[in-house]
């Protein structure tokens, strides 16, 4: 009777690890779309306990790991987060969790200065990761365009010309689908400064300004944005085609011109 008793209540607390596990994992996979990144390493490491859902909870652990970093490099946390995702067994997760995982491998690459293998992962998913969380798309999108840029400025200006092209090319069909894409309405004007259009990029720059209302949550980032890249850069490098003794005023004449135009559409 006593050995029966202790199987069954083996048996029982198998049962409940079992439900537990996959509590831990819901409430991990909450708290890393809410950004609470933290809370969701915690989660995830008490799910890894069960090996039925191992593989799920080390991808959460390992993308969780790549948002701390991004706040707060350490090279011991990069390292802890390609041992995470590299231990995800592809096989053991379903297709949404194969697709979490590309972007963070994606992600990883980026951060090894690995930054047109990053781009070449991400362009395939991009549109897919819009069944993620409910900021993955921009993500990605961001991230995508962040690393061909990044990888742009070790090229030839040929080269830097064709990949702020392709970006720009990518931010037009996105904000054809969506006008409150806050990356696109950045990396259109970014690219389009990149290769020298800079009369597009200052209507691009006014355009997303005012776009910046169709997304509220992001529109001051996206506004603090544009500021930046108008200000310190489309304003004096329109100025610097002009003849020397003309810069200084024309300098004065755009900021006021720009300074207006956010005044009446803030």
């Amino acid at each position: 009777m006593r050995l029966r008793a202790a199987v069954l209540l083996f048996a029982a607390a198998g049962a409940f690890a079992a439900a537990r596990g996959p509590d831990q994992l819901s409430l991990a996979r909450r708290y890393y779309n809410q950004g609470q990144f933290e809370q969701a390493l915690e989660a995830a490491r008490l799910a890894a306990a069960n090996p039925a859902i191992v593989s799920s909870a080390r991808l959460i652990m390992g993308r969780a790991r790549l948002e701390r970093y991004r706040t707060t490099p350490d090279a011991s946390e990069l390292d802890a987060a390609r041992r995470d995702l590299r231990g995800v067994d592809p096989k053991a997760v379903d297709p949404r969790e194969r697709l979490e995982l590309q972007v963070g491998f994606a992600e990883l690459l980026y951060f090894e200065d690995r930054f047109g293998a990053a781009a070449e992962l991400l362009d395939p998913v991009i549109d897919a990761s819009a069944a993620l969380a409910p900021d993955s798309h921009d993500r990605a999108l961001d991230w995508w365009a962040t690393a061909l840029d990044r990888q742009a400025q070790a090229g030839t200006p040929g080269e830097k010309n064709a990949v702020h092209l392709r970006i720009a090319e990518r931010m037009e069909q996105e904000l054809r689908r969506d006008p409150a894409s806050v990356p696109a309405s950045y990396w259109l004007v970014a690219s389009e400064r990149a290769v020298g259009d800079l009369e597009r990029a200052w209507a691009a720059a006014s355009a997303g300004w005012i776009r910046a209302t169709l997304a509220p949550a992001r529109g001051d980032v996206l506004r603090a944005d544009l500021d930046k890249l108008v200000t310190q850069a489309i304003i004096p490098e329109r100025a610097a085609r002009l003849p020397a003794r003309e810069r200084r005023q024309a300098i004065t004449s755009m900021t006021s011109d720009w300074e207006a135009f956010k005044t009446v559409w803030r």
